[in-house]
């Protein structure tokens, strides 16, 4: 995990994080943070190791720490995070050690994290499907006013 804890501590990863945090200051709804990073870096792993799937765990977390690396981008332009994270992602994951194969996987994952399309990205999906999952909208003050609750659903804990 050298390669994943480079990238903690790349200063081009920590300006981006900051960026976002002063976006999100005053946020009511789920930050973009590193807590959130981890946690879709976990989910992720654990999805990756449930269904057999064939990646490196590095290029896993790699992925899940980077995936919305753009969002103060989509906020202060309103460019697509994912697009934008896809494109901030190669200097740090070049300087953290990936290869060239590996970073055009990552970055094949972050741009399709929101499009849910399995066959054509695995890690994308796996992206997707932790990145939602990585939320802890159990213990929400803001769920009346979530759009992912607009229908009545309810947070079910899976992970």
């Amino acid at each position: 995990m050298d390669r994943v804890n480079k990238i903690i501590s790349h200063e081009l990863y920590k300006s981006y994080l900051g960026k976002i945090a002063k976006w999100e200051e005053y946020r009511s709804f789920c930050k973009h943070d590193l807590i959130h990073f981890l946690d879709v870096c976990r989910i992720s792993w654990i999805l990756v190791l449930e269904e057999n799937l064939s990646l490196n765990k590095e290029v896993v977390y790699g992925a899940g720490l980077l995936h919305d690396i753009g969002r103060w981008a989509e906020y202060e332009s309103g460019a697509d995070h994912a697009v934008e994270s896809a494109l901030m992602c190669s200097e740090i994951l070049e300087d953290c050690g990936y290869d060239a194969e590996e970073i055009d996987m990552i970055k094949d994952a972050i741009a399709a994290h929101r499009l849910k399309d399995e066959k054509k990205c695995p890690l994308g999906s796996v992206l997707s499907r932790a990145d939602n999952l990585s939320r802890m909208c159990y213990d929400c003050g803001e769920i009346g006013e979530c759009k992912k609750f607009q229908n009545g659903e309810k947070p079910y804990l899976l992970y």
